[in-house]
């Protein structure tokens, strides 16, 4: 399996990168944008499938960040 992968269910943009550890392996979901690299989650994977509940908290990280942004242009 390649080291990262698209995330089109948590956003435009969005990957997941692959980080093994001695004993567990670990799973960032970030955003590309044009001037930043967003990070959105970070845990470990323990089964084959990302939780439900860590691609909600993504995708409302990802609404906020992109609300404070706008408020800051």
């Amino acid at each position: 399996m390649p080291h990262s992968r698209p995330m089109p269910s948590v956003g435009w943009r969005c990957l997941e990168l692959r980080i093994p550890d001695e004993r567990e392996s670990w799973r960032l979901i970030l955003r590309l944008d044009l001037d930043a690299v967003v990070i959105v989650g970070v845990f470990s994977k323990k089964t084959r499938e990302t939780p439900e509940s860590v691609i909600r908290a993504c995708r409302n990280r990802i609404k906020r960040y992109d609300q404070v942004s706008k408020e800051d242009e």
